[in-house]
């Protein structure tokens, strides 16, 4: 229930924000700007972030092309950055190697991201009194710290990395390339059971349903008692699938956020972005 809630008020935000950039357009009366030739594909902002977007890498430099030579256009310093991020461009699509999908596990491994989300969702579990047979204080919260993190990080090698790679399905996510609200938001939900194969094709997405079943059964052995058992690998393989439909649906519509809230972001918010490293800059419009 909590899922389809989470997914629902995704849909709800997108929805809004689709609204006020409408009404904000409307009010505004900007000229159009003056058309410029077509660039060449290697040189396409938009393909390139969009890729990068859903490729999950680091993000380029935007005056870069998308394969990372350094011949790309620049962009101007006065051009919304956030304009590129739409992800209604089609993605660059490249084959992985088995090493690339390691290399994408390693990388979200070590990302400081895993650990933040690790322990917001220990430290809910224990506010809530999930998993009680392993007690409270720290020795309570150190144990699901255990079990939250071997969710994740089995759940990756086993679906990401393994059967991926013997199954030659492709992991990551790819934005959609329709512009209308409902058909990206089926289309994001329905990454979970459609995904892509290495030669750029459509197949079932056997890499992330049995990947989750087998790591919803693994659970089983480290679980406390009263949580195994088939009941309960049902409901966590059915919220497991729920939990990445809502995370697909935050992926493809995030670069709208951002890029709508940077168009109306606040001049002393800027000036702060402004003096950040320019590492930190590249992570705020990634």
């Amino acid at each position: 229930m909590a899922c389809l809630s989470s997914t629902a008020l995704v849909l709800l935000l997108a929805v809004s924000l689709a609204a006020a950039e409408d009404s904000s357009s409307g009010k505004s009366a900007v000229p159009a700007p003056a058309p410029q030739p077509p660039l060449a594909p290697g040189h396409d902002k938009t393909l390139e972030v969009a890729n990068n977007f859903s490729s999950g890498a680091p993000a380029l430099a935007l005056g870069t092309g998308a394969s990372g030579a350094g011949s790309g256009v620049p962009t101007e310093p006065d051009q919304p950055i956030a304009s590129s991020l739409l992800p209604d461009a089609p993605a660059v699509h490249k084959p992985l190697s088995g090493r690339d999908r390691f290399d994408i596990f390693l990388r979200h491994t070590y990302s400081p991201y895993t650990v933040a989300s690790a322990v917001y969702e220990t430290s809910w579990a224990q506010m809530w009194g999930q998993w009680y047979q392993y007690g409270g204080g720290m020795q309570g919260w150190g144990k699901r710290l255990g079990a939250t993190l071997a969710d994740t990080e089995s759940r990756r090698f086993i679906q990401g990395f393994l059967l991926a790679s013997a199954l030659h399905q492709d992991p990551r996510y790819f934005a959609c390339q329709e512009n209308g609200l409902v058909s990206r938001a089926w289309y994001a939900g329905t990454r979970v059971l459609i995904t892509r194969t290495d030669d750029g094709g459509e197949t079932f997405n056997s890499s992330e349903v049995f990947g989750t079943l087998l790591t919803s059964s693994l659970q089983n052995a480290y679980y406390p008692r009263p949580d195994r058992g088939w009941g309960d690998t049902v409901t966590r393989f059915v919220g497991d699938l729920s939990s990445d439909a809502t995370s697909n649906l935050l992926r493809e519509f995030e670069p709208d956020m951002k890029r709508i809230f940077r168009r109306h972001e606040p001049g002393k918010l800027r000036q702060i972005e402004a003096k950040l490293p320019k590492p930190i800059q590249l992570m705020t419009v990634q």
